[in-house]
């Protein structure tokens, strides 16, 4: 056993989808910083931009910036072709783009419901789909290839705060991955998923960077703190590595405690 070599991912190809902001852009970090060759892709071409920019100074993997609309079918479409016009195949697929909507629940929009769902859960299952092809040529018995997606705290307890759609999206999130970690494993694909609590993020942005919002969420993390990057890539590396080639199926929680509250 080579326990120098357990989290070794240089060299893999990945895509992060979402990858311009928050959690994409710490989970992206992680991965150029262990030596990947990271594609990144969300409708904010220009923040995609700005990272690429930064992590391809830092090293040693490389950053390659993309525009992608995944709230609609030809978005998804699109995106997938050109990964596999420039790439043979695909070692990790992190599906992290997402929105949230809140309004009272007799006041919630059901075009809302459309919106969140359709990216949250529809285009998570259809760019795995699209892009099952480059992923089954990675795989190995030894090694397979990764499909991580971002679920939730939120899909785990009954807590709502107003985000019905999103807490919903990423319920189904957990699910689908369950699913497909059943009908990939033949393939050498593992597919899991990460349940972060609160972390810096656009989302969390009314939250994070109000000091009093920031420590009344603080309060109730049994750990008393938000995420950062470094928990993000604790997570990521051993799931995209030796170290997490056994594990598929699971929805691995990153909250502090949140999710073990009563």
């Amino acid at each position: 056993m080579d326990i120098s070599k357990l989290y070794n991912i240089e060299g893999k190809v990945a895509l992060v989808t979402g990858g311009g902001s928050g959690i994409g852009a710490m989970a992206t970090e992680a991965l150029v910083r262990a030596g990947c060759k990271v594609y990144i892709a969300s409708r904010r071409l220009d923040s995609c931009l700005a990272i690429a920019d930064e992590l391809n100074a830092i090293g040693p993997g490389r950053v390659i910036a993309l525009s992608a609309d995944l709230s609609t079918g030809e978005g998804t479409e699109e995106l997938a072709n050109h990964l596999k016009s420039v790439e043979p195949e695909l070692h990790i697929l992190l599906n992290n783009s997402g929105m949230t909507w809140g309004a009272p629940f007799e006041e919630f929009p059901r075009q809302k419901w459309d919106d969140v769902l359709r990216l949250n859960v529809t285009a998570v299952a259809d760019l795995t789909r699209l892009l099952h092809p480059m992923l089954k040529k990675a795989g190995k018995a030894d090694d397979p290839a990764r499909v991580i997606n971002l679920g939730s705290v939120a899909g785990t307890r009954t807590v709502s705060n107003m985000a019905y759609s999103y807490g919903a999206s990423k319920a189904a999130v957990h699910h689908i991955t369950k699913i497909l970690s059943h009908e990939l494993a033949v393939d050498h694909i593992t597919v899991n998923a990460i349940a972060p609590g609160p972390f810096p993020s656009r989302m969390m942005a009314h939250i994070t960077e109000d000091e009093k919002r920031r420590k009344a969420m603080e309060s109730v993390v049994p750990l008393r703190r938000v995420g950062t990057g470094e928990d993000i890539a604790g997570v990521l590396l051993m799931l995209t590595s030796r170290a997490g080639s056994y594990i598929t199926g699971g929805i691995i929680p990153l909250d502090g405690g949140m999710s073990a509250l009563p």
